[in-house]
């Protein structure tokens, strides 16, 4: 495919911008996807599948609780997508749709979670408090401290790198020209669309132009007179070493950071949101002592059992935070702009919000109110 072949580019690799570019490239449109090659999003994700209202985002970002309320509807559709996705392309992504727990220890911690199910039923979630009782019955490797949970029965997990390498076998099948390890330094409005200047100094222009480049988004947007508020937030991530199975959900805490869950080889993957760092010219993302020690501790404290398993590898990813919302969709002042950042548990949202942008990019009916999402709002 040739420059002048070019209808769309897209800038970010992830899942969102990945899944972007497939569909459009799905639509007949001819499509560039330019990824600067820095792990730490999609390619460093531990495989949740979020869907009930974290409460580790909520103790951090109150602010942002209206806005993730707002979007909960469309978290178990995301799910669903997910599935309906994994079909689409012929694939194992490894989906298991097990429910997820968010255990109490206190009864303080159960009457929050009491609390929270209430709203989220509202919404449409389907979620049910559990005592203990129900606990030995259906999480007995959960530890004596836990006395409750919540219960969602649309989470589950998958495995994000059979997903990542799914999809990107799809794009090169649809023929998207992808761009990798090259960054894009700079953003310019021209008569007929945009330039797009590349690190080793290469001009670009396409008509067309799709930001999914999630806590990057800020800068970029910034050179064409937009403001998108977009925080990265670096996270620390384990995995043990295979065992038996296990842990069948996606364990949170109502008031811990701590997510446990378990792949098909064994290995049980130890999250929640510890922090990690952010460090070099290259801003990587950097696991931190204190993290790994912190996250452990917690870890076997919920699930004793995991206690005799060696942690095997240990990273850091990052999480793209702006008003609890995603930002989708077109800039009506800037003619062929459009925005892809899914907000919050992005990944969970990944595929469902790039269905919904590519459909904007072609002019179609998302099938979603969208207004929540414009990327204007913050004008």
């Amino acid at each position: 495919m040739s420059a002048d072949d070019i209808d769309v580019i897209v800038v970010g690799g992830g899942v969102v911008g990945s899944c972007v570019a497939g569909f459009l490239a799905e639509a007949g449109k001819g499509v560039m996807l330019i990824d600067e090659g820095l792990g730490g999003g999609s390619t460093a994700n531990a495989g949740s599948l979020h869907v009930q209202m974290q409460s580790r985002f909520m103790q951090l970002y109150p602010e942002n609780v209206p806005g993730m309320q707002r979007q909960l509807p469309l978290y178990p559709k995301a799910v669903r997508f997910w599935q309906a996705f994994e079909k689409k392309l012929g694939a194992d992504f490894e989906i298991k749709k097990n429910g997820g727990l968010m255990v109490a220890e206190t009864e303080e911690q159960l009457a929050f979670l009491r609390t929270k199910a209430a709203q989220e039923r509202l919404l449409g979630l389907d979620v049910e408090i559990l005592d203990r009782n129900d606990l030995d019955r259906m999480a007995p490797y959960l530890g004596p401290a836990v006395i409750g949970a919540e219960i969602c029965l649309d989470e589950g997990k998958l495995n994000p790198l059979k997903c990542n390498a799914a999809i990107r076998r799809w794009l090169i099948r649809l023929g998207v020209v992808l761009r990798e390890g090259e960054a894009v330094l700079t953003l310019a409005r021209e008569a007929n669309g945009f330039r797009i200047g590349m690190a080793k100094g290469a001009n670009l222009r396409a008509e067309t132009l799709v930001l999914a480049t999630a806590a990057g988004t800020t800068s970029l947007a910034a050179q064409l007179g937009i403001n998108i508020p977009a925080r990265a937030e670096p996270l620390h991530m384990n995995i043990t070493e295979a065992t038996v199975p296990m842990i069948g959900h996606l364990v949170q805490h109502a008031d811990r950071m701590i997510t446990l869950k378990q792949f098909s080889t064994g290995q049980i993957v130890i999250g929640g949101g510890w922090p990690a760092d952010i460090v070099g010219e290259r801003n990587h993302p950097t696991v931190r002592l204190d993290s790994l020690v912190a996250n452990a501790t917690l870890a076997r404290h919920i699930a004793p059992q995991i206690a005799p398993l060696r942690i095997i590898r240990t990273w850091a990813g990052v999480n793209t935070s702006v008003d609890g919302k995603g930002v989708l969709g077109p800039v009506p002042s800037v003619p062929g702009l459009h925005f892809a950042i899914p907000g919050d548990a992005g990944y969970t949202l990944g595929p469902f919000s790039a269905n919904l942008v590519a459909a904007m990019v072609l002019g179609r009916d998302p099938g979603e109110d969208m207004t929540d999402y414009v990327p204007t709002r913050f004008s």
